[in-house]
């Protein structure tokens, strides 16, 4: 095999290979070889049947797999000759046509590589970072989540109707020209009010009818409902009101502590603490990493793959995917083309693959790693994350080369670790934790069993 290197762009490259006679022979011949030792046919013990009966049997798919063989040999030789990494996926041209005895075998394979440059000075840096700071009333509030949530519903006495605070026992349903919409219906559904689990008009309605009657009104849904066959409708919502309720909260004793997993209260505050704490330490590390990161990347100028852009593109396109779905809206609801967002995310996916390339080098030359194992722990947190299979989450990854990114991702985060470990760190007095930490960390994710927020809303014409 003869091969040379073009180099397309800084961060491109072409290789072109010639294959002689003799090396598409043996690729032949050792696919027939193994052919022969693996089919069973008739007339013939296994194993034995002659190589020029199992070539002619099986032309196509013994030549195709010559073919594929003989590029996979060539792929890991070449990139072990010329000491480099492709960042994305590897593109052949010129060869779908299948190998011939007797005759040579030239393509072309193209694939995008980190660029070089050289590294700015890591080592050292000074970053400051703020100190944790947790408040009594923060703690509180997560103990009346906690109490929220394990709340009894009680009827309310008299007749009438449910007010903000209180839950209304429902049956509904959504009528369009007198016949029912389909999937806009429920019964015996507790509907909390004044908690933004339904729409503004649709929780007016409620408010109106007393226990045991009924009422209808006219709902509009947004133009930008998440459900598409609803958005902008005008339908008759029909409501009949079974029971009005209110939460009934327990008392905050030892026995709430050890149902949380506690023995008395005071733990369970301190276990709360702790999780504010933990949770805000990784949230301030973070924010110190980021300015060490950010620094870096101003002393630094490089080309960027353009394949590592765009899987970085990809990734921001879909998280405002997922957060105006969660707002019960589309993306369409923004107005804007999806050349338009993606104009607006490109200095964010620049600046995200900027720092990928930046600490995948800085990893390169700290001779850091990430093992399969590490690889294959990640993808089976995030199979829990998102409840999916283990197994089928990593033939999704191994079969679309997201595994690759995921590498790349872990072993960029070891870079910035390694990073952070050699800065010069300086603590700082803690900000107004209820201002400037309250929005990221709210609620402790590992507090013991923080309740979530309510997921019932789902199920009721739901909010904007």
């Amino acid at each position: 095999m003869e091969y040379s290197v073009e180099d397309i762009s800084p961060v491109k490259k072409k290789v072109s290979i010639t294959i002689e006679p003799q090396e598409a022979e043996a690729a032949i011949l050792g696919a027939v070889a193994l052919y022969r030792d693996s089919v069973q046919m008739d007339g013939f013990r296994k194993g034995k049947v002659p190589p020029s009966v199992v070539e002619q049997r099986f032309h196509d798919r013994i030549y195709d797999e010559a073919r594929q063989d003989l590029i996979n040999v060539h792929i890991n030789e070449v990139m072990q000759k010329l000491g480099v990494q492709p960042v994305s996926g590897i593109t052949v041209n010129g060869a779908e046509a299948p190998l011939e005895r007797g005759k040579g075998y030239a393509y072309t394979m193209e694939f995008e590589v980190l660029p070089t440059f050289e590294l700015p000075p890591y080592e050292g840096l000074e970053v400051e970072q703020e100190a944790v700071g947790v408040d009594d009333a923060e703690v509180t509030e997560v103990i009346e989540r906690i109490r929220r949530d394990r709340s009894k519903l009680v009827p309310v006495d008299g007749t009438a109707p449910a007010v903000d605070g209180q839950i209304a026992n429902i049956d509904f349903e959504a009528f369009e020209n007198g016949a029912p919409v389909p999937g806009v219906k429920a019964e015996g559904f507790d509907l909390a009010l004044g908690e933004r689990e339904a729409l503004e008009d649709f929780e007016a309605l409620v408010k109106t009818i007393r226990p045991g009657e009924e009422g209808e009104a006219e709902i509009t849904f947004p133009a930008d409902f998440v459900a598409h066959d609803l958005a902008g409708k005008t339908v008759t919502m029909k409501v009949k009101v079974h029971a009005v309720k209110e939460r009934q909260l327990p008392a905050l004793d030892d026995e709430l502590a050890k149902q949380m997993g506690q023995e008395n209260v005071e733990k369970l505050k301190a276990a709360i603490t702790d999780s504010y704490v933990k949770t805000r330490e990784r949230l301030h590390k973070g924010a110190a990493q980021k300015k060490l990161l950010d620094s870096l990347l101003r002393m630094v100028d490089f080309p960027l793959p353009e394949a590592m852009l765009e899987a970085d593109m990809r990734t921001l396109m879909t998280d405002l995917a997922v957060r105006l779905e969660r707002q019960g809206k589309r993306l369409d609801s923004l107005g804007k083309s999806e050349e338009e967002l993606r104009k607006e995310l490109l200095p964010q996916a620049e600046e995200a693959t900027r720092s990928l390339v930046l600490l995948l080098a800085i990893a390169k030359k700290e001779g850091l790693e990430v093992s399969d194992q590490e690889v294959l722990a990640q993808i089976y947190q995030n199979s829990l994350r998102s409840g999916q299979d283990f197994k089928t989450l990593q033939q999704e990854y191994e079969r679309s080369g997201l595994i690759f990114l995921l590498r790349d991702r872990l072993l960029a985060d070891k870079a910035m670790d390694r990073i952070y470990a050699k800065a010069k760190v300086k603590e700082v007095p803690a900000a107004d934790s209820a201002a400037g930490a309250k929005a990221a960390d709210k609620a402790p994710a590992d507090a013991p069993e923080a309740p979530a927020a309510a997921e019932k809303a789902a199920d009721a014409p739901a909010a904007e």
